[in-house]
């Protein structure tokens, strides 16, 4: 995938320009203690943490000792794009705080990192914020009634042309954006209403926010991370990530000794950014799969599920365009062997072809022609 991204959104003041700043390990969005400290969307691209990577360049390194050269010359790993939204209030549908601007930002993203907060704290101020359910049907309430109003905008123009078209798809389309509002009506996301992948397709260009898969993040107090963390909290039905964003904000400014000692103390033995993350490519059906050379070791993003031929068009259009083969081994295969070389020799790495469907954790060589 070219670009992946997660908007974080949630009404004022829950946390969300602190979890973005720790996502980025620097100070880089404005926060303050008032609503819409965050006017423009910030953005902010962030390495998808892999303990993969540091092992095949030492990997790469044991088959080609040179002292001479970096080996490898560099490593790429998976990015994600984080989108830090200004804050949503009651209204914002009809224009209330920064209204359709805001929800306009949240069209462009592939997925949503809903943060309700849970922590208390009298020197933040609460901007609308009562309870995390309580908050959360805020801004979804919010999200559908701005899909509402999207779908009245065109369902008209959809009517006369399914009369004039008379196909089969467009009936099929009308029939499901229909569907799909009558549920919004009822106050159900879409996303919730159990659309097949074909009734999604056609009512792609809508775009709607309802429809995006969405992760709930509960921002609790550091001194009730731990007793959080052991408890299953579900919002609207679905589990959330419980974090501290302060925490974790504060954790950027560690060395990876200090970071590994603090958490211990806190009881936890991974931060909760790195959580987020792989929770993030779960919500999305994601994988990665690795090539490495003297020249780059680099993590590539696909859908699960993905062949070999759609890989290989991730790397490089003339790889897909002129695939011949793939040659394949796992991580977890070459892991206990430290070396591709000898991997080979042991005829663990195995030659597939187009339809080979691609696993997470794949170590991949493509044979092209041009």
């Amino acid at each position: 995938m070219s670009s992946l991204s997660i908007g974080i959104v949630g009404l004022p003041n829950v946390g969300k320009s602190t979890l973005f700043n720790a996502l980025l390990k620097r100070q880089a969005a404005f926060v303050a203690n008032y609503p819409f400290a965050t006017i423009e969307p910030n953005v902010g691209i962030v390495d998808v943490p892999d303990y993969r990577l540091d092992l095949l360049c030492q990997y790469v390194r044991n088959d080609n000792p040179r002292v001479d050269k970096q080996i490898p010359e560099k490593v790429v790993p998976s990015m994600i794009k984080f989108f830090d939204i200004a804050g949503l209030v009651k209204g914002a549908s009809k224009g209330e705080g920064l209204g359709n601007e805001f929800l306009g930002h949240i069209r462009d993203v592939n997925a949503i990192a809903h943060v309700v907060r849970d922590f208390k704290d009298d020197n933040v101020v609460r901007a609308g914020s009562v309870d995390p359910k309580s908050d959360s049907e805020v801004v979804n309430m919010e999200l559908i009634l701005s899909d509402l109003q999207l779908i009245d905008k065109f369902i008209g123009k959809l009517e006369k042309d399914a009369r004039v078209e008379k196909s089969k798809e467009m009936t099929k389309k009308l029939e499901v954006i229909k569907k799909v509002k009558e549920n919004l009506e009822k106050g159900q996301l879409a996303s919730a209403i159990g659309l097949t992948e074909d009734e999604k397709e056609l009512i792609k260009e809508f775009n709607l926010i309802t429809l995006k898969p969405m992760i709930y993040v509960l921002n609790v107090c550091e001194d009730e991370l731990r007793q959080k963390l052991d408890q299953k909290i579900l919002i609207n039905s679905s589990e959330a990530l419980t974090i501290c964003a302060k925490t974790e904000a504060d954790l950027s400014d560690f060395d990876e000794e200090e970071k590994k000692d603090y958490l211990l103390s806190l009881g936890v033995t991974e931060t909760g950014l790195d959580k987020l993350i792989r929770k993030c490519y779960d919500l999305l059906g994601l994988e990665c799969f690795l090539t490495m050379r003297p020249k780059e070791v680099h993590s590539w993003t696909i859908k699960k599920g993905s062949k070999a031929l759609q890989a290989a068009g991730a790397v490089h259009t003339d790889f897909g365009r002129g695939f011949i083969s793939a040659e394949v081994i796992n991580f977890e295969t070459l892991k206990p062997i430290e070396s591709l070389k000898k991997a080979r020799d042991k005829g663990l790495v195995r030659l597939e072809g187009k339809n080979y469907i691609v696993q997470d954790g794949d170590i991949i060589e493509f044979n092209f022609s041009v």
